[in-house]
């Protein structure tokens, strides 16, 4: 599972000539799904994402999580995140779970986002889209577990360790 994680001021997805989802201030997750994502990984993130703390504090610093700042979450499926371009001019895909099965978990991980009691709008899942927003500090963050990672837990439900990379502005 793939999720680039976006603070944003203000986030929202057309579909169809429509608005289809807006949310305040929150986090935007652009969700890809590989081949060996499962519930757990589902469960994982959607644990970990509300208690991140990536909302400045009174002195500026990363101490505040969305649940801290009364943030939404708006969630956009995103196949393209397992594009693989080292070959060739064209992206390959086959490290993204089948449709049918990445439906399956991205409602999976809707469903145990809005199970942390945080409120989550999302675009629909497969849908050609257009997502805005405005990106605050901006702070964007790619979450992966290495498979090796997946089902190892320390210290909580959280466990494990992750990748958190920071995208330098």
């Amino acid at each position: 599972m793939r999720i680039v994680l976006q603070r944003v001021k203000e986030a929202s997805v057309r579909s169809g000539g429509r608005e289809v989802a807006r949310i305040g201030g929150g986090l935007l997750l652009l969700v890809g799904l590989g081949k060996d994502d499962g519930p757990d990984e589902v469960r994982f993130w959607a644990q970990k994402v509300p208690d991140l703390r990536v909302f400045p504090d009174e002195e500026g610093r990363m101490n505040r999580s969305l649940r801290d700042v009364g943030g939404e979450i708006l969630c956009v499926s995103q196949f393209t995140l397992y594009g693989e371009a080292s070959r060739g001019r064209r992206p390959g895909f086959e490290r993204a779970a089948p449709s049918a099965e990445a439906s399956s978990l991205y409602e999976a991980f809707l469903a145990e986002l809005r199970a942390q009691g945080v409120p989550v709008q999302s675009g629909p899942f497969g849908a050609r889209m257009e997502v805005a927003l405005i990106n605050d500090g901006p702070v964007t963050l790619i979450l992966e577990r290495s498979p090796a990672q997946w089902g190892h837990t320390e210290g909580g439900t959280h466990g494990g360790s992750t990748q958190i990379t920071k995208i330098p502005s």
